[in-house]
């Protein structure tokens, strides 16, 4: 795929994503596909169906996980981020702010900068502000083997 088909289609993908709420709006997806990318029909990525039900807590919105039951945050905090941040005491300060604002849905991978980050990340989860976040975090590979650790 060319760097311009992918641009066009990102482009066609955050647009047409507001659209997804009624059957009205597949209809203008389809319309405003054959617009942007000149395809009568929407690519299959674009098939999202309806979007999620939404609560809203204060200024934060709270979306379902899945099947998980889980309710989080509508927006997340990554641990890559995190680990951008100069200073220690910064980092925590920032992911501590995200959570007292409302922010639950945290997600990490020891690869963000050797480890730094969740290590970071874990020292700002202490005094009781880990039982308020839902955290995600990955691994390398997709199989046992596969796997690497900063050790």
């Amino acid at each position: 795929m060319k760097r311009r088909d992918l641009l066009k289609q990102a482009m066609a993908f955050a647009a047409l994503a507001s659209l997804r709420t009624s059957q009205a709006g597949a209809a203008e997806t389809h319309q405003l596909a054959e617009s942007l990318l000149g395809e009568k029909t929407a690519p299959p990525w674009l098939e999202l169906g309806p979007a999620p039900p939404e609560t809203r807590k204060g200024n934060m919105l709270f979306r379902k996980l899945g099947r998980t039951g889980e309710h989080i945050s509508a927006f997340g905090l990554g641990g890559h981020h995190i680990g951008l941040v100069k200073e220690e005491q910064d980092s925590i300060k920032l992911i501590r702010s995200a959570i007292d604002r409302g922010i639950t849905f945290m997600d990490n991978c020891w690869d963000y900068h050797n480890g730094k980050s969740e290590v970071w990340m874990g020292k700002a989860l202490r005094d009781g502000y880990r039982e308020r976040v839902f955290l995600m975090t990955k691994i390398d590979g997709r199989t046992k083997a596969g796997r690497r650790h900063p050790d």
